[in-house]
């Protein structure tokens, strides 16, 4: 997973609406994006999500939790896929987009929403140094590591990361700092996944009411190789590749119980054969995690 929020390349993309070419630039920097209408507010859910008919389950799933094809469900929709964000489906949002959001959380960043100039003075006093980015009304300071996302935990003040979208403003300045303790001490709640230094492998609680459907362990062998297999051959977009492998191991193996320290070394070695650092991997699968809500 990129750990920049730095838009490095320029494409020619002349027949694409003008937000829809940023959001395929932050997609290729591993910040998923969706299109955001007039007032700063994402599309309303597709006919057959309307009114969260679908259930809303699971919630976290890019591109929508019923695969529906519309840009549904709010930040869930975000997502790092050119194919998605290219499609039909999408085609109308965006000739109606006003801006492009991104989820802070998908890309391993956490934005401190700074709304007015109070809350710039109390960050410059008690928060370090970071990217910066100028809004409408004040400021986001972008800090590299997951948390959950909490509006009002101060004047002034929101945190947005997992489970939430952030306006993209531009690259900012600065140079990106860790998140730091006293960003997370302002939650009230407790956080989720914070990814500010390497940690130990976590492997998923089984949830008491799942039942496990791995009747034989040719199963979840099946679906490791698999795993590695889809790793070792990617000759592009490695980093994309791992973040989306561990995704899909997770949904599939990752609820009942049964993956082990073993198997997902198995994955980080795979990964690592092919250039990723260690941090990379561990970032790629707390991301994973948390966009599944594990």
């Amino acid at each position: 997973m990129t750990q920049t929020t730095e838009i490095t390349r320029d494409h020619e993309l002349p027949a694409l609406p003008v937000h829809l070419r940023t959001a395929l630039q932050l997609a290729e920097l591993g910040l998923p994006a969706m299109p955001l209408r007039a007032g700063k507010k994402p599309f309303g859910n597709c006919r057959t999500c309307k009114n969260s008919a679908c259930g809303d389950r699971p919630h976290m799933l890019a591109a929508g939790p019923c695969e529906c094809p519309a840009p549904c469900h709010g930040w869930a929709a975000a997502t790092t896929d050119p194919e998605i964000l290219t499609s039909p489906a999408w085609a109308k949002a965006w000739r109606q987009a006003a801006a492009v959001a991104y989820h802070p959380g998908g890309g391993a960043l956490t934005v401190v929403d700074l709304d007015n100039a109070g809350a710039i003075a109390w960050a410059r006093e008690n928060l370090p140094a970071t990217k910066t980015v100028t809004t409408t009304r004040g400021e986001h300071w972008i800090y590299l590591g997951t948390m959950t996302s909490h509006n009002d935990v101060r004047p002034g003040v929101d945190i947005k990361s997992a489970w939430s979208y952030a306006r993209w403003l531009g690259p900012g300045t600065g140079r990106m700092a860790l998140l730091p303790d006293a960003v997370r001490a302002l939650a009230v709640k407790e956080v989720a996944a914070v990814v500010s230094a390497p940690a130990t492998i976590v492997v998923p609680d089984r949830p008491g009411d799942v039942v496990c459907r791995h009747r034989s362990p040719a199963y979840l062998e099946r679906g490791i190789a698999m795993g590695e297999q889809r790793i070792k051959e990617a000759s592009e977009a490695i980093h994309r590749t791992v973040y989306r492998t561990f995704l899909v191991v997770l949904s599939a193996h990752g609820w009942c119980g049964c993956l082990t320290e073993n198997h997902i070394g198995r994955l980080f070695t795979a990964a690592q054969a092919k250039g990723e650092s260690l941090r990379h991997c561990e970032i790629a699968w707390s991301n994973a995690r948390t966009k599944l809500g594990m």
